[in-house]
């Protein structure tokens, strides 16, 4: 019956709503901002309690205050200057100089630095935690996703090359997910398939956001494990040595990182200090006792990376002692940008694409 209504309703002139299309009304008639209308979309996409919280901050208006209180001071400093270029025979006005312009830039910059790092935060709220685990076959990484997961969800065998293929699960640890992916075993293989496997597992540690790299307890570490173990020290990684219940035989001084936690997946012993050190690692009781007002959009954090930049030739050009008047230009392209997030300047091709990302309607 309601699909027969749809039909007859759409036959006589009426139309289903485009993606996002509700909100981007409320957007463009004034009523929410580009950030409120970005929170809807993360409202309406979020997993986790902390997610949906962070959404909710941001429809409240929290995040598009600190936009605009930024803006407000650009725009202080663009008045004075204004002012000073166009009535110079004024004696009763401040004369901006220079100094004062890089005295209020630098709060601006320090500012803007502060927000871009506390977006760390909300992605990691927003997005989770990128997660692969590395290592040779055989030494239980299918087991510790297993167990991370609380579910048989790969498939476990003292067959070496068993994991050919990417197997993937998602864990909540206080609010925040991590986004695991089993890799194939690392090795040296004539095995085409499981080749490939391997050198996806690779590209995997770049890609990563935390390695937990499985090594077994019962085993010498062997060449192959060293080399990649230089690699995986630059990221924030974890060294899990299995299998504790066995006989311990791994030569665990050649290894220099602090990050090692000693489990075993048949007994489960030590899967509550793995989590804890994933915690610490990524602050995640620093993340659960702030106010969540944190900034979580690709497109948002990188026009304040590129404000940034702007900033820095900013104070290049007070070090060169250029005019007042050619240092207001970069200033307004920073008022300007800023506008970009809260979209109070704005092009429709980037609101069209914005609002597509919604699901139908909404």
């Amino acid at each position: 019956t309601t699909q027969k209504i749809l039909e007859l309703l759409l036959r006589n002139g009426a139309r289903l709503a485009e993606p996002g299309e509700f909100t981007k009304r409320a957007f463009l008639n004034g009523r929410i901002d580009l950030l409120e209308a970005e929170s809807i979309m993360d409202l309406i996409n979020s997993t986790t309690e902390k997610a949906r919280k962070l959404a909710i901050n941001g429809l409240n208006g929290n995040l598009s205050k600190l936009i605009k209180d930024l803006r407000q001071k650009i725009l202080e400093l663009l008045a004075n200057i204004e002012v000073n270029i166009d009535y110079p025979e004024y004696e009763d006005i401040e004369i901006v100089t220079n100094t004062q312009i890089k005295n209020n830039i630098e709060i601006i910059k320090k500012e803007i630095s502060n927000i871009i790092e506390e977006s760390k935060n909300g992605k990691i709220i927003k997005e989770g935690i990128k997660t692969s685990i590395i290592g040779r076959p055989n030494v239980g990484k299918s087991s510790l996703l297993n167990l991370l997961l609380g579910e048989e969800k790969a498939i476990v065998t003292d067959i070496e090359g068993t994991t050919r293929d990417i197997v993937e699960g998602t864990i909540n640890i206080d609010g925040v997910l991590l986004n695991i992916l089993d890799t194939a075993g690392i090795r040296k293989t004539d095995n085409i398939v499981e080749e490939i496997g391997v050198n996806k597992s690779i590209s995997l540690i770049d890609d990563s956001q935390l390695v937990l790299y499985v090594l077994n307890n019962n085993e010498l570490i062997k060449e192959e494990e060293i080399n990649l173990l230089n690699k995986i020290y630059e990221k924030n990684h974890i060294l899990i040595i299995n299998k504790i219940d066995l006989e311990s035989k791994i030569n665990k001084e050649i290894l220099k990182t602090d990050n090692i936690i000693y489990i075993s997946t048949k007994t489960k012993e030590g899967l509550k200090e793995l989590k804890n050190k994933i915690k610490e690692i990524f602050n995640l009781g620093v993340i659960e006792k702030e106010d969540l007002t944190y900034l979580t959009n690709s497109r948002d954090i990188a026009i304040l990376e590129g404000i940034k930049i702007s900033i820095n030739d900013v104070e290049e050009a007070l070090e060169n002692n250029l005019p007042v008047d050619m240092i207001e230009i970069d200033l307004k392209k920073i008022w300007e940008d800023l506008g970009l997030i809260t979209g109070e300047t704005y092009n429709d091709e980037l609101i069209n694409q914005l609002f597509s990302q919604f699901c139908l309607g909404k």
